[in-house]
């Protein structure tokens, strides 16, 4: 009998302290609590600043609407540019100048999942046009000059790259800005993951 009365006391005890209990599933990033689902504080609340790793989505169009880069395989095959072998986030460090500068800027103070469209001015960006970066370059001067024509890109020792505007007279006209220079650039920036400093 004493067993009986034991038992039935404990177990509305150990009922109560299963289901008043906190309980952390960690998997799936929720907090249990006295039967409350609660989002992890932690989760998607990651913002990005200088200094920190970040993986990002993006999409580059002209003002235009044309997508001129993008690192979703989805959306260059349906913008038609020439498919690369692998599509991933970009990643990069915030503030490093390892991207245009408004770029970089952009994903200041962004939550990991945000996406935010910007417009980019020519400074922002690739620079001003400077018709003082086309010169004239005699073709012996130019290492494999056999293939050089009209349209053929150029790349210098530094890593630069120069397309070829015309071949006459055994001289190459060569244009050394950046083929997106003078030029208002629309991206739109998806936070995928902050990785903090």
């Amino acid at each position: 009998m004493r067993l009986l009365i034991l038992l039935s006391l404990l177990i509305p005890a150990l009922l109560l302290g299963c289901i008043g209990g906190q309980n952390t599933d960690k998997g799936a990033g929720n907090i249990s609590n006295g039967g409350e689902i609660m989002k992890n504080q932690t989760q998607g609340t990651l913002v990005a600043a200088k200094g920190d790793t970040v993986q990002v989505d993006y999409i580059g169009k002209l003002e235009n609407g044309t997508v001129f880069d993008t690192s979703i395989a989805a959306e260059a095959k349906k913008a038609g540019l020439p498919l690369r072998d692998k599509y991933d986030f970009l990643e990069f460090k915030v503030g490093a100048g390892q991207m245009i500068s408004g770029f970089d800027s952009a994903v200041v103070g962004m939550r990991e999942g945000e996406v935010k469209t910007v417009r980019l001015a020519p400074s922002e960006a690739y620079g001003e046009r400077d018709e003082a970066r086309v010169l004239s370059i005699p073709i012996d001067k130019i290492g494999n000059s056999g293939d050089i024509k009209a349209g053929s890109v150029l790349y210098a020792q530094n890593g630069a790259s120069a397309t070829v505007i015309e071949v006459k007279d055994g001289v190459a006209k060569v244009d050394f800005n950046h083929e997106l220079a003078g030029k208002p650039l629309v991206f739109t920036i998806t936070m995928v993951k902050v990785i903090k400093k």
